[in-house]
């Protein structure tokens, strides 16, 4: 067990058995003086090896220890040893014979690149003959020294300088612990260095220099990071809020926010404040149908297997393609910001012509509501503002069902058409992220902009408890309901749509069908009511898409005597009591959360090359 394993199992029990945790602290404390006495001993010993001169038929344990004793030798002397040629028998494969070098032994071969490298390096070699060497008496079963040179053939380094030379530094093992540490908590290797160097005594004595330091942290990426492709990350409570949210998701994709410059993509929907909630995030290797497959399948399986009702995401193919085999069930909305943009930069002399286009581009996303009506008006913008074969145009329409108001209207999105909260979150992420990051790094810091959200949601339900609705009319009891039952953004729209009711009037059609039009708009809505089963349904379709009842459908519910809000017209996810209940992990398990716990079980999947 490593030593963050036995703190996180320490804290957990001091947080849930006192009396054991204090039988296990004094059990550390009594070991800890055991080897602290033990260590003073072996300093002792070591101590005095070390201060002695090397000879003839000088003995040790093993080739590490006759290693370490030339090399602090030769710190005392002023200069640096290498390890030289070694023996080892044929036969077992034990080490033999081995030579210590003075660091300026031999003398560098000759590049053949000399003459056209600008700045060659500098020759450090001088044939320096000092040196030691070792051979194992098998009698005894220690290496005896039986070869020692005292003397050097350059000047020795004084002692403020001998910490430079290589074979003097070393980043110890809770040396390489800080490093990490304070890499992760984004401190600059320049900082980090005199950070630890200050906690030692100074740059003398820390044992390596910031080249060795940024050395180290190169490595260490290397090592985590060559073989991973793709990575998917969700905690917790993102587990958890999915299961209350998770019926409208939008995914998109941005860049230059982590050192690789992978594609960064974030799940995010919509919570019962309308506050941005994160449902994960992923760095992937390359935007293939492949890897798109592997996330929405990796994203689907850490969230129990719940699929969305609706998804969101911009025109990229091969992230379509994958949507339908992964989930070929959700609605896969494109979306509109992207297909405006889209349309401004590849016919932007369209809307330099004519004025009207924009109009009547709009006009086909969000105002005509039936398919008759949009094809219409399309064919009609299409000859009006003579759009060329090969235009995008053409293009977008044969994806008409994924944008297009007509079809989009058939399936419940929340009120979203866009990418925007994604998008929003990516910019909110630029502000916490440098693109130098590492992915250890990166995490860290994602992990502050999703609390960064996180607290906005905090604050919405703290008002939400602290601060009574605004009741507009305080004798409507159905709005008394709503301000009771909604939270207070959710109660707002409601509000809007009670106020407008006023100013409509009803006709009634037959017995069940009604027709309905506001004050200064003659389109007439026709709305059904079944007072028996207290039951309206509205043709502008604004409870199926958005979650609350339209104007029209309250009119009717007025008609029909009906002062409150029927439960099958109030979703859970709008209320003040969306989260009450438990949800399931990937594995079944309820997701249990301790807003006090120090750690928090995450949900991690990486694939490897």
């Amino acid at each position: 067990m490593d030593m963050n394993n036995k703190r996180t199992v320490a804290a957990a029990v001091v947080t849930s058995q006192p009396n054991i945790s204090t039988t296990i602290n004094v059990q550390e404390n009594m070991n800890c003086v055991d080897k602290w006495v033990n260590n003073i001993h072996e300093q002792n010993v070591q101590h005095s090896i070390a201060n002695s001169e090397p000879h003839l038929e000088m003995k040790f344990e093993s080739e590490a220890s006759a290693y370490d004793f030339y090399n602090s030798y030769s710190k005392r002397i002023g200069f640096g040893i290498r390890r030289e040629y070694a023996n080892k028998n044929r036969v077992d494969g034990i080490l033999t014979s081995r030579r210590f070098t003075c660091f300026k032994e031999g003398i560098r071969s000759v590049d053949k690149r000399y003459d056209s490298i600008a700045e060659p390096r500098a020759e450090t070699r001088t044939g320096c003959q000092a040196r030691m060497a070792i051979s194992l008496d098998r009698k005894i079963g220690k290496y005896k020294v039986v070869d020692f040179i005292v003397q050097h053939n350059h000047p020795l380094q004084p002692s403020e300088h001998v910490h430079m030379i290589r074979s003097h530094r070393r980043i110890s093992e809770a040396q390489a612990s800080q490093i990490v540490l304070g890499d992760e908590s984004g401190l600059r290797p320049k900082d980090l260095h005199e950070y630890i160097s200050k906690q030692v005594g100074g740059i003398e004595t820390v044992g390596f220099t910031r080249e060795d330091l940024k050395n180290y942290l190169q490595t260490k990426r290397k090592q985590s990071q060559k073989k991973i492709t793709n990575i998917f990350w969700a905690d917790a409570q993102m587990i958890n809020d999915y299961g209350y949210f998770g019926d409208v998701i939008t995914f998109d994709t941005t860049y230059k926010t982590n050192k690789d410059c992978r594609p960064l993509g974030v799940f995010v929907g919509l919570n019962n404040h309308r506050k941005t909630v994160i449902f994960g995030a992923t760095l992937l290797y390359d935007e293939t149908i492949p890897y798109f497959r592997w996330l929405f399948e990796t994203f689907l399986k850490a969230m129990g297997g719940a699929k969305p009702k609706t998804i969101l995401t911009d025109q990229d193919a091969a992230m379509a393609r994958a949507i339908s085999v992964v989930m070929p069930e959700t609605f896969h909305g494109l979306c509109t910001w992207h297909i405006r943009q889209n349309v401004v930069r590849h016919v932007n002399h369209l809307y330099q012509k004519s004025s009207r286009f924009r109009f009547d581009f709009e006009a086909c996303i969000d105002l005509h509501e039936e398919e008759s009506e949009f094809l219409n008006a399309w064919n009609s913008l299409l000859v009006d503002h003579k759009v060329s074969e090969g235009s995008c145009l053409h293009t977008i329409f044969q994806l008409k069902e994924k944008w297009a108001w007509a079809y989009v209207r058939k399936t419940f999105t929340a009120g979203m058409r866009s990418t925007q909260l994604s998008e929003s979150f990516n910019a909110d992420l630029k502000n916490h992220l440098k693109s130098d990051l590492n992915l250890v790094q990166f995490f860290t810091h994602f992990k502050r902009a999703v609390n960064g959200k996180r607290n906005n949601e905090s604050e919405a339900e703290y008002n939400s408890k602290h601060k009574l609705p605004k009741l507009k009319m305080k004798k409507a009891v159905m709005l008394v309901q709503a301000g009771d039952v909604y939270t207070p953004r959710i109660f707002e729209e409601f509000q809007a749509e009670y106020e407008e009711y006023q100013n409509t009037c009803i006709k009634d059609l037959k017995e069940g069908l009604y027709a309905i039009t506001n004050y200064g708009n003659p389109k007439e809505r026709i709305v059904m009511g079944n007072p028996m089963e207290q039951k309206v349904s509205c043709e502008c379709r604004k409870f199926e898409t958005h979650g609350i009842l339209c104007n029209h459908a309250l009119k009717v519910l007025d008609v029909m005597n009906i002062k409150l809000i029927s439960e099958h017209y109030i979703l859970k996810r709008w209320t003040r009591d969306a989260r009450l209940g438990s949800n399931q992990d990937w594995k079944g398990k309820h997701v249990e959360l301790d807003i006090k716990a120090h750690f928090m079980k995450r949900y991690n999947e990486c694939v490897l090359e």
